[in-house]
């Protein structure tokens, strides 16, 4: 009779205790004085937020057990070590950097990746990372914080060759199911899933995911990227990809 007793009190007050919240940390990238890539009209900072908050919308109004965390909500510089930390201090769950491609070769270019922390397959994802980290340089003493790392210096990313990410199979899962819903549900071009050495990754203690919304450089992708329309979809695919990641 007591060990009935027991079980009923157990079920109350685990019916009254509140569920662990699953916390996300969406870092929209660059910022402030880093403007990120630069399209004919549009900024990637600013494409990189407007899809971070609507990101960030969808999951508080549709997953009533996520805590979403921004690194940004504004028009702020943010550096990359704080972005990272901003996800630790939490005990984030996920960890999203949202940013948007350009190529200096092609106006043509076209289409969404995602990439988690790794090795570099190949010199594209290296000029990514190179790219991506380079914002490094507008933080002071970054050669101190970061170790004399130089992100424009293919010998700085031999680091990330030795790293054994404990994420990693989290992370790729998530990523494959982004690059599926950008593909389904906002009919992007699907470039694939790749490993690179981003900063902002490196330092996170979670799985871990920098997204690539489309080529600003691209005409009608730029056009795209500053649509309601495209903040709409790339923020639903998003949203999709992290619902099915968590089996719900």
């Amino acid at each position: 009779m007591k060990r009935i007793y027991l079980i009923i009190l157990y079920l109350m007050m685990a019916s009254v205790l509140p569920t662990q919240a699953f916390t996300i940390v969406i870092d929209a990238g660059h910022g402030g004085k880093d403007p990120g890539a630069l399209g004919a009209r549009l900024k990637e900072k600013d494409i990189n937020l407007r899809v971070a908050l609507a990101l960030g919308a969808l999951l508080e109004q549709h997953m009533k057990d996520a805590k979403v965390v921004y690194t940004r909500r504004k028009d702020v510089f943010v550096e990359l070590s704080e972005r990272a930390a901003i996800a630790n201090r939490n005990k984030a769950d996920l960890f999203i950097s949202i940013h948007t491609n350009a190529s200096s070769g092609s106006r043509t270019a076209r289409g969404t990746e995602t990439y988690t922390l790794g090795m570099h397959r190949a010199a594209s994802n290296l000029e990514v990372a190179k790219r991506e980290n380079s914002a490094i340089i507008l933080e002071q003493n970054y050669k101190e914080r970061y170790e004399g790392f130089n992100p424009r210096s293919s010998e700085s990313y031999i680091i990330f060759e030795l790293m054994q990410d404990e994420y990693m199979k989290q992370s790729v899962n998530l990523a494959s199911k982004i690059q599926r819903e950008f593909r389904t549900t906002a009919k992007r071009a699907d470039r694939g899933v790749f490993q690179a050495g981003f900063l902002v990754l490196h330092a996170t203690s979670m799985p871990s995911v920098l997204v690539e919304l489309g080529y600003i450089t691209t005409p009608d992708e730029e056009a795209y990227l500053g649509t309601d329309r495209g903040t709409t979809q790339l923020s639903q695919s998003l949203f999709n990809a992290i619902k099915k990641y968590r089996g719900l």
